[in-house]
């Protein structure tokens, strides 16, 4: 296998909160993410551009930039996951960041194993594989005997 389909998936956190940044860091790394930590919103779309990132965690009131914005222009060229974590918990901001491209939205306050559960689930779905698994096909290979009614894992 190549490095790049056994390297553990990249988290781009977006949060300008220094406690709040380090601690999402240090939950996802040591869940075995690689992470890159920015803590300004106007250097998102640049990144993403130049840098590849499996999922992003973007804060949606940071300085410099509505997130909502970042999340719309990001969705003009990308896919990327993207899960907003913010203060906002009004019924029409979490509507509004889902409809403009979030898979996700997580109020403030919240649990970063929540958070790193939540990332795990959607890259699952997007076809990354958490940190330390191998593809699915590899997993296990059974040879099936009919004659026999045996099965043997290899």
């Amino acid at each position: 296998m190549t490095e790049e389909t056994t390297a553990a998936p990249i988290i781009l956190v977006v949060e300008d909160e220094p406690k709040l940044g380090q601690l999402l860091v240090d939950y996802l790394e040591a869940a075995d993410y690689r992470t890159r930590w920015l803590t300004r919103v106007d250097g998102v779309i640049d990144s993403l551009q130049t840098q590849h990132a499996d999922l992003v965690l973007l804060d949606l009131m940071l300085p410099g930039r509505d997130g909502l914005i970042v999340c719309r222009d990001l969705r003009r060229f990308s896919d990327v996951p993207v899960i907003m974590i913010t203060a906002k918990t009004e019924e029409i901001d979490r509507l509004l960041g889902l409809e403009i491209g979030a898979d996700d939205y997580i109020c403030k306050p919240y649990s970063p194993r929540e958070v790193v559960a939540r990332v795990k689930a959607i890259l699952r779905r997007s076809g990354s594989r958490p940190p330390g698994r191998p593809p699915r096909s590899t997993l296990m290979k059974a040879a099936f005997r009919p004659a026999t009614a045996a099965c043997r894992w290899t």
